[in-house]
């Protein structure tokens, strides 16, 4: 990032606006986002630098930011590189939307926390693997890891697929991970089996939560089923 850009950044920096977000965002000793720093600087702005900038920033320019100690200099760079990634598509410059994907997982330990993950990994990883099914491997991969966010990666970026109908791959994946022992985890999937459930329809959610249900943590099963029926939540309950 340009120190200009910089500056510009940090000047929507509001001072309690941080503390509200370091509480938020669980950075203290022990929690989820331990350590991370917050400057206070609300997603409307951060947005609208990103869209603004983007383009005068090269991947290369993007290395030191995504990798800032302040998560909204990390978010900065990871909506730069979203944009960076739709303009790729857009233009039909595969070449280029490869790198940005590239760029994103080579720099996954930097993407750690829920927002992060959440804001961006459907909209590059999602997308990629999606249109370049033989690399579906690297979200198996990712499900696989020790690392809480890159399991959330993983179960966040078949986002994409859900919203294109195509559910069958996320079901099995969300199976293998239904015993993890993160509430991150089991918020995610439930989030992502609620959306099944809407896009997919509501008999394929029923048909998964009816096989597994005893296997899915609590808050899991009280995300999927959210949409559904007052009498139906009832019945799962």
């Amino acid at each position: 990032m340009t120190i200009f850009i910089l500056r510009k950044l940090r000047s929507f920096a509001v001072s309690e606006k941080a503390k509200i977000l370091s509480r938020f965002f669980k950075t203290g000793k022990g929690e989820y986002g331990e350590g991370d720093k917050f400057l206070g600087v609300v997603m409307p702005d951060i947005h609208k630098l990103a869209k603004r900038y983007f383009q005068e920033i090269s991947l290369e320019g993007l290395k030191h930011n995504i990798k800032s100690e302040f998560h909204e200099e990390r978010m900065f760079a990871l909506l730069s590189l979203v944009y960076k990634y739709e303009l790729a598509v857009k233009k039909g410059d595969f070449k280029q939307a490869k790198n940005v994907f590239k760029f994103y997982l080579k720099n996954k330990k930097f993407i750690n926390n829920w927002d992060l993950v959440d804001v961006t990994a459907p909209k590059i990883v999602g997308h990629f693997i999606y249109h370049n099914k033989k690399e579906f491997k690297i979200l198996e991969k990712l499900a696989s890891s020790k690392k809480l966010w890159d399991r959330r990666i993983a179960i966040i970026s078949l986002f994409y697929f859900i919203r294109h109908k195509d559910c069958k791959k996320a079901l099995v994946l969300y199976k293998r991970l239904l015993n993890d022992d993160r509430d991150l985890i089991h918020k995610a999937i439930g989030w992502m089996l609620r959306e099944i459930g809407k896009n997919c329809g509501e008999e394929v959610l029923e048909d998964f939560l009816n096989k597994y249900k005893g296997k899915m943590a609590r808050i899991t099963l009280r995300y999927a089923i959210e949409k559904f029926s007052k009498d139906k939540r009832m019945r799962y309950l």
